[in-house]
């Protein structure tokens, strides 16, 4: 007999691509040290190369750092990187550098939990099954979010966006999951814990049916920014049934006819350093 296969663990959904997650940040020295240095990750050299913004590679997606007062996400970012104990080396070598900012990193069986010069904190995972396929790359935003929202908000995903979502439990709890991309999710955790004001970072994802959530999303005046032919944003996270508004976060829709969509992001293999060049070894191989 034919061996059976869960097809439907394959879609994903219509969001398709978690692109970036933007937060400001008031220092490029300080943000280049954190991201490039201590996580190993990759300024983007073709784009956003002066003093004023910097994008950050991992894998197929980046983090956008603008300059400007700190943003901070409400909750975390999950990224797999390669080499824990390379990881534990290069943030242990940062300590000095970086005296006197939120910056920390505290040690887990399945994860670093890092902390930003300004207090974003990013989870870093080594690949495992449990995130899926992913070798280097962002694998999930989770928001802390206020009690009582955390369905309101799948089920806006699923009738609003078009894409895959469900409540989930793990050790820490029950959490709504969105399927943003391939192995790449949003999370929703409640929390009895007073949220902070929303600040204005925002995520960037590719969708496939552009103009199915965009006529909803108009319908219901959530639709903020007309930026151009293959973009517009919204910010508020409703209960498609009554209205009710449940979280804040601003999401940056774009085509899959986006000029942007699916270039290819330079990695870096931060083992490579000049004591001992490697040949042939400069980029990451995923």
């Amino acid at each position: 007999m034919d061996k059976k296969f869960d097809r439907a663990a394959e879609d994903l959904g219509n969001i398709v691509a978690l692109e970036h997650v933007n937060v400001t940040v008031p220092d490029q020295q300080l943000a280049t040290l954190f991201y490039v240095v201590g996580l190993g990750l990759t300024r983007d050299p073709y784009m956003m190369t002066s003093i004023n913004n910097m994008w950050v590679n991992i894998g197929r997606s980046q983090f956008h750092l603008p300059t400007a007062k700190p943003q901070v996400v409400r909750g975390h970012v999950g990224i797999v990187t390669p080499d824990r104990e390379a990881l534990l080396d290069r943030l242990t070598r940062l300590r000095k550098r970086l005296d006197g900012t939120c910056f920390e990193f505290t040690e887990h069986e399945m994860y670093i939990d890092t902390r930003c010069p300004w207090g974003n904190r990013i989870r870093c995972y080594a690949p495992n099954p449990y995130l899926g396929p992913l070798s280097l790359g962002i694998a999930y935003v989770e928001f802390d979010v206020p009690p009582r929202t955390a369905e309101g908000i799948a089920r806006f995903y699923c009738e609003m966006m078009g894409t895959r979502a469900c409540m989930a439990r793990d050790a820490a709890g029950p959490f709504a999951k969105v399927s943003v991309g391939m192995a790449q999710h949003f999370r929703f955790r409640e929390t009895d814990h007073p949220l902070p004001d929303y600040d204005g970072h925002h995520v960037q994802i590719y969708v496939a049916d552009f103009s199915g959530p965009y006529r909803k999303l108009v319908e219901k005046n959530l639709v903020f920014e007309e930026s151009s032919q293959h973009q517009y944003r919204f910010r508020d996270i409703i209960d498609p049934a009554t209205g009710a508004k449940l979280f804040t976060i601003e999401h940056e829709v774009r085509s899959m006819t986006h000029p942007l969509f699916m270039r290819p992001l330079v990695n870096r293999d931060p083992a490579q350093n000049i004591m001992s060049y490697r040949t042939g070894h400069d980029a990451f191989i995923q």
